[in-house]
């Protein structure tokens, strides 16, 4: 199948069509290199505490040696990480990938199921859990195979006195960790203890070896684990740097880092892609607690942040943000789902940078296409194939569909997954025969190759035999000045068979369904007006900040 490629010509002078995959044979080469490189700088602070990429390469050094030596693991043998953005994070990940070994990220704010179904299904023998999360693990161990589990709190790598008391807080005073029996359980401190005096041998790492296994999060059956080898993370290390290398200086970036490590966006566009850099990654534990976020972000100086569309919404209604110095900010950069024009438009008014979209999935690595970094408003758009990849839309039939027309978005690149582990049908149902990976987004492109995605294939609504796109509805109610947030979800009607719902968060105690009703019957045509306007104090949400859709469905006790 031979497919033109429009978007080589919108290309920012500066970025290649192409990346050499095969510069680094790893991303353990990578990380050798900016440890090399950026001994001296900062790599990861949180809560007043910064690892330098000198102390980053020690202490996951020691932990390697831990996994390798006292636990005996072996080549691709799987450790799983359940934290938040804690310091110990990103030393147990390039530890366990030093060691040659898989990491598989884990949300911590899984249920004992979800818990259970990941080790399991991954066959983890080790795993790192905050303490927090600990008294889940302790309930579904015994039927997993994890042979050995490290804990940490908080406060453990933290400065003298301030670790101590951060720790004694959480136990103490907040009692804010559940009581839990770990027979056998050691500490991450007595972790890095253990393999403080030891060689880490060296490790044959090569470009097919899996590095991650990236859960899916489920929505539409079970969560699979997306293999990505270490090959699809240099790639993508590779394709985002390029794109973003102009106004990057080496050794000088600060990134917000408030998206979670464990997911595929914050792990590849901050921990790894500014790791290339040498820069400094600002972690942030909670970012819900948005008095103290707001706090960091005006001490930072930071140069980049990244998020979701409800996380810039929530900074953009958080007092104190607007009074922040921007002039060090060249990169905002948003993805994980739409990115709504209100938002946008506001983002840039308050902080003069134009908030980028970018799109991507777990199964490329993330990234996949990608705005140009200078444009001067948000454009609706997700961008252009990023380099070494090639983009199509396909039907229902597989066939291509014309420039202009809504098809199945298609991806082909040296960032696409390996496959799901363990799980080849599966994978035979997202990447077919000649090498596509379905992404399951309904999209169109533009005649500079410019793609915009129409919505999630199973979040579409039909009504009368009409699709109807939910993010066309959420832009639009979002532009109310008394709307803080919006979701459209699809639900049964008699007459239409499926009608639109839609569920909002107000910034207005005094906004009404009536006045929501006037102002999509000026914005939208007959067949796309809400049917069910329901109001809510919140909606729900994943640990990313991703709407839940699903849980809107349910039809509400009471609606208008």
């Amino acid at each position: 199948m031979s497919i033109e490629r429009p978007w080589l010509a919108s290309y920012p002078a500066f970025v290649p069509a192409q990346i050499n995959v095969d510069e680094f044979p790893s991303i353990v080469s990578v990380f050798d290199q900016a440890c090399d490189r950026f001994r001296e700088n900062p790599a990861f602070t949180n809560l007043g505490t910064t690892l330098t990429y000198e102390d980053l390469d020690r202490l996951s050094a020691r932990f390697a040696c831990y996994l390798l030596n006292d636990l005996k693991l072996k080549k691709g043998d799987r450790v799983a990480l359940m934290m938040p953005n804690i310091l110990q994070y990103p030393i147990a990940i390039f530890g366990v990938l030093r060691a040659g070994l898989t990491v598989v990220n884990t949300n911590p704010m899984y249920t004992g199921r979800e818990l259970r179904h990941q080790l399991k299904d991954s066959g983890a023998s080790a795993i790192v859990v905050l303490e927090m999360f600990a008294h889940t693990l302790a309930e579904v161990i015994e039927d997993t195979p994890i042979r050995q589990v490290i804990t940490t709190c908080i406060g453990d790598l933290l400065a003298f006195p301030k670790g101590q008391i951060v720790n004694f807080v959480l136990r103490h005073v907040k009692n804010a960790i559940p009581d839990y029996d770990l027979p056998g359980a050691i500490t991450f401190k007595q972790a890095l203890a253990r393999g403080e005096d030891s060689t880490l041998p060296v490790v044959d790492i090569r470009h097919d070896d899996i590095a991650f296994l990236q859960y899916t999060g489920g929505t539409t059956g079970v969560a699979k684990g997306a293999m990505l080898t270490h090959r699809n993370l240099v790639a993508n290390m590779q394709q985002s740097s390029a794109w973003i290398s102009k106004d990057c200086v080496p050794g000088k970036e600060i990134i917000i880092t408030a998206l979670p490590l464990y997911h595929i966006f914050a792990l590849t566009s901050n921990c790894l892609v500014f790791m290339k850099f040498g820069g400094l990654n600002v972690l942030i534990t909670d970012p819900r607690n948005m008095k103290d976020f707001v706090k960091v972000l005006s001490t930072s100086r930071f140069t980049a942040i990244t998020g979701v569309n409800t996380l810039f919404n929530s900074l953009l209604n958080t007092p104190g943000f607007s009074d922040i110095d921007f002039s060090t900010v060249h990169l905002a950069l948003g993805g994980g789902m739409a990115v709504q024009r209100a938002v946008a438009e506001r983002w840039k008014a308050v902080t003069g940078v134009t908030l980028v979209e970018a799109y991507g999935l777990t199964e490329t690595s993330p990234a996949c296409c990608m705005n140009p970094l200078d444009l001067a408003e948000y454009n609706g758009a997700i961008g252009l194939p990023i380099p070494s990849t090639d983009c199509c839309l396909k039907d229902e039939e597989g066939n291509l569909v014309a420039q202009g027309e809504v098809g199945e978005l298609c991806a082909k690149g040296p960032q696409v997954m390996a496959g799901y582990w363990q799980r080849p049908e599966e994978t035979a149902k997202v990447i077919d025969a000649d090498g596509w990976l379905h992404t399951g987004d309904m999209a169109k492109m533009d005649a500079q190759g410019f793609f915009y995605v129409v919505d999630r294939k199973k979040d579409m609504i039909l009504v009368s035999g009409f699709n109807v796109y939910p993010n066309e509805i959420e832009d639009v109610i979002a532009m109310m000045p008394g709307v803080l947030e919006v979701a459209a979800v699809g639900v049964p009607d008699e007459k239409s068979g499926e009608a639109v719902k839609v569920v909002i968060v107000r910034k207005d105690p005094g906004l009404t369904a009536e006045q929501v009703k006037t102002f999509c019957r000026e914005n939208l045509t007959g067949y796309k007006l809400p049917k069910v306007i329901e109001f809510r104090d919140e909606l729900p949400k994943s640990n990313v900040g991703k709407i839940l859709r699903r849980e809107l469905r349910e039809v509400p006790k009471t609606s208008v």
